[in-house]
């Protein structure tokens, strides 16, 4: 994501999605066989729907963290100089410049406080969400073991 461009990361954004939604559509299908009389297994079905959930959400916090850290933390923003004005080849007057007071170095500390939280945030939802999913999996495994001790 660093050094590709943006074309590049969007396309590859694009053919993660597909596969996503092929993944999806796989686990709706096995969920809606569950869920069949025929094999009467509405709790399978139910930890399907849970993982599912669960996969969304995860998708969504990796996807805000990857916007946050595209941003980047607003104090390490890089500043655009097109409304600066270059009197001189060798003489800039950069109209970013301002005199920091308490109250500025108050308000960007803040604001990067703030962007701090929301990373952490997305980075706690995501491992939520994981340990969540294994947790379900787990219940899979042991209804796997459960069948072929039958």
């Amino acid at each position: 994501m660093v050094n590709g461009s943006d074309a590049t990361y969007q396309q590859l954004c694009s053919e993660i999605t597909v596969e996503f939604n092929d993944c999806s559509k796989q686990v709706v299908e096995l969920e809606s066989q569950f869920s069949n009389p025929y094999f009467c297994r509405g709790d399978l079905a139910s930890i399907l729907k849970a993982v599912q959930a669960q996969e969304k959400q995860k998708l969504h916090m990796t996807a805000k963290i990857q916007v946050l850290k595209k941003a980047g933390r607003p104090s390490e923003r890089l500043v655009s100089h097109e409304r600066c004005r270059f009197d001189r080849p060798a003489e800039h007057r950069c109209v970013h410049l301002h005199e920091i007071t308490e109250a500025s170095g108050t308000e960007d500390a803040e604001v990067d406080a703030a962007y701090d939280e929301a990373l952490k945030e997305a980075i706690r939802g995501v491992q939520d969400a994981v340990t969540i999913i294994n947790d379900h999996l787990e219940e899979v495994q042991y209804e796997i073991e459960a069948l072929e001790a039958e």
